[in-house]
């Protein structure tokens, strides 16, 4: 892994944490081709934690359960980032792009006008565990081409604090150090953040932004109050909060997210999201006819 030298490292002092507003439990379901995952951010929460639309998490060591993948499929109107912890994926698409997520890497796709991809496994056996993130475009970007950056596992910055803590830095910026990639608009902060047994950590976060962290091992503490393995938590919003204090008691892992709301109407059907039921049924109507690329 790519570790960030100490000195490099400047500690955050956040004066007044962010309190734990909500705690959700996700949804199982299945996407794709049947791959069963856990969609923990769901629609209901989409304004609340705008920009973010939706955040699948998926593990298994069951073949059965992930081996058909996600075959070609549409999107518009948003970006999608992958982060693969174990396991390996192929994806493909209409853009001619072709990339294998591995182990500690990471896929950012910008849809755009449109895309269409598909995303398949690339192993018989083993643990196939991850993320996925669905990151809303403003109105002014959702008809920009598509883009998309595979990052490998070396390519994401990580740095461990005095506590301890070990950070991987996907987007934004933590302690000085800068992500793998940041986005002007939306300003989305990603963090993949690794506490050992009674540590602490704690994150700037500009008060406008939405945030929230979601526990995949073991369990944390923000003040009093606990949150569990395999919860999402939604940070409250204060405006004299500069940010959140995290407490492990035992070993914990989670990711942190936050960014900046852009504000606007939410518009989705599946793979859609635009900001108008015209805007909509345009993207239904130009996938329909062939396109959805060329649009």
């Amino acid at each position: 892994m790519n570790s960030v030298i100490a000195p490099e490292v400047t500690a955050e002092v956040v004066n007044l944490s962010r309190a734990v507003e909500q705690l959700v439990v996700g949804q199982a379901t299945s996407d794709g081709a049947g791959v069963k995952l856990t969609r923990v951010l769901t629609q209901p929460y989409q304004y609340r934690l705008d920009p973010f639309l939706m955040l699948d998490a998926f593990g298994s060591d069951n073949p059965d359960e992930y081996i058909a993948g996600f075959p070609d499929h549409p999107h518009r109107g948003f970006e999608t980032i992958t982060y693969m912890l174990e396991g390996r994926m192929r994806h493909r698409d209409s853009a001619g792009n072709e990339g294998l997520l591995e182990n500690g890497g990471v896929q950012w796709m910008t849809a755009g006008r449109g895309v269409i991809h598909s995303e398949l496994p690339e192993q018989e056996n083993g643990r196939m565990e991850g993320f996925q993130l669905w990151l809303n475009l403003a109105a002014k970007d959702k008809m920009t081409p598509a883009w998309y950056r595979d990052f490998k596992n070396a390519d994401i910055p990580e740095f461990t604090t005095e506590q301890g803590v070990k950070v991987r830095v996907i987007a934004g910026h933590s302690h000085g150090i800068a992500g793998a990639m940041q986005r002007a608009t939306t300003e989305p902060i990603y963090l993949d953040v690794t506490m050992p047994a009674d540590s602490h950590f704690s994150q700037t976060l500009a008060a406008d932004f939405n945030a929230f962290i979601y526990v995949y091992r073991g369990e944390v503490n923000i003040g009093e109050q606990q949150v569990p393995l395999q919860r999402m938590a939604i940070l409250k919003k204060w405006p004299s909060a500069d940010g959140v204090k995290i407490q492990a008691k035992q070993a914990a892992r989670f990711i942190l997210i936050a960014g900046k709301p852009l504000g606007e109407t939410i518009a989705q059907y599946g793979p859609f999201v635009m900001n108008s039921q015209e805007e909509i049924f345009k993207a239904i109507d130009d996938f329909r006819k062939g396109n959805l690329v060329s649009a």
